[in-house]
């Protein structure tokens, strides 16, 4: 199989969706790989290194996307990309996709009659999502800090150092949902010595949580009334909420962060679907925040975009094995012999065939069984 790799378009995105260890396990096991010219750059990867692991490197983006059978991204299709999608008839596209917070990225691949497969929805039989978690591991990380970063009077905020001083208390931070970037972000603050809370409906989850502090952070069961206490007293909100594959919840109105302290720090882990606070719209990293109601959100929509070479290579680790899959086999086989892929196939051929994404977009689901 030919398996390709453009370089990625979308505004501040620096990483790239294979490594040359992955282009010399490809190529290794008969496949061509096809790199566009420059695409790991920003990952600090240089061309060379592609080809020295078995890589072609190819000069048109265009000439990538023609040319594969199973196109490899890191983030969905951006609107200057939409007329590649029809370029290669049949070809697999395996990406981020974060459809149910896009119509327009939906409705292309609908139109192209190709093959979705969204990294975010591969889910296992626990429940986990082995691709989304390296990226929920890094963004759940990086959130404290730049909260922390922008929490100073310089950043926008009210001047208080997320540590504190012997003397003076440090920064009250506030985590909703307590998943994988929850849970990471919590562990950022605590490291940080911040005084942490984490919410979150799972009474389970936040047993587990507890255990994993020894009570260092306070676990707190989610509800309207609890997140609107715990906010009031907050310094950092972080939202780290997920529905997979749907539209996140929103949990945090402009009208309570108006109630809050002037120069808070908001930052929306959610915001790929959707965001879960009521101001959420999509940020760059060149421009990263904007003001509410006297307080600071950052709602950057590639959070580890801003730390690719530590992103490429958690996210190349988690992907090859499927990609691997994918290309021995093709995606009709590769599905069918595993169940958690099969979960990650969100259109077929013209058809939505993840149930959330169609919930969530108001258009028609087609299960995948019937189209295999």
């Amino acid at each position: 199989m030919i398996i390709g790799v453009p370089k990625e378009i979308k505004t501040d995105e620096y990483r790239v969706a294979l490594t040359p260890a992955g282009a010399r396990e490809l190529t290794g096991a008969g496949h061509r790989v096809l790199i566009e010219r420059g695409a790991g750059v920003g990952s600090s990867i240089a061309d060379a290194d592609y080809v020295a692991n078995g890589a072609t490197i190819v000069d048109s983006a265009d000439d990538v996307w023609s040319g594969s059978e199973l196109l490899m991204k890191v983030k969905e299709p951006v609107a200057a990309e939409y007329h590649r999608l029809g370029l290669h008839k049949k070809q697999v596209l395996f990406t981020y996709l974060h459809l149910a917070a896009s119509r327009e990225c939906t409705d292309a691949l609908v139109a192209a009659n190709n093959v979705a497969i969204a990294y975010e929805t591969v889910r296992l039989r626990d429940n986990s999502l082995p691709l989304l978690t390296p990226m929920s591991e890094v963004a759940g990380r990086m959130a404290p800090l730049m909260a922390a970063h922008h929490l100073m009077r310089p950043g926008g905020g009210h001047g208080t150092l997320i540590s504190g001083v012997p003397g003076v208390a440090p920064a009250n931070v506030v985590v909703i949902g307590a998943g994988v970037s929850g849970l990471a972000a919590a562990t950022m603050a605590a490291g940080l010595h911040a005084n942490v809370k984490i919410l979150d409906r799972n009474l389970e989850r936040l047993r587990q949580v507890d255990i994993h502090f020894d009570g260092r952070v306070q676990t707190i069961a989610s509800s309207t009334l609890a997140i609107e206490e715990a906010c009031l007293e907050a310094d950092i909100v972080i939202g780290a909420v997920l529905v997979v594959g749907a539209k996140a919840p929103k949990l945090v109105s402009n009208d309570l962060v108006a109630r809050m302290r002037p120069g808070s720090v908001l930052v929306d882990i959610s915001v790929d679907q959707g965001g879960c606070f009521e101001a959420t719209h999509p940020t760059t990293h060149s421009d990263p925040v904007f003001e509410v109601n006297g307080s600071i959100f950052y709602c950057v929509a590639n959070m580890p975009g801003a730390f690719p070479y530590t992103s490429t290579y958690a996210l190349s680790n988690a992907t090859l094995p499927y990609a691997m899959e994918l290309a021995r086999h093709g995606w009709r086989e590769a599905v069918v012999a595993d169940d958690a892929l099969a979960e990650g196939v969100n259109v077929v051929e013209g058809a939505v065939t993840y149930g959330p994404v169609a919930e969530s977009l108001g258009v028609p689901f087609s299960p995948l069984r019937s189209l295999l």
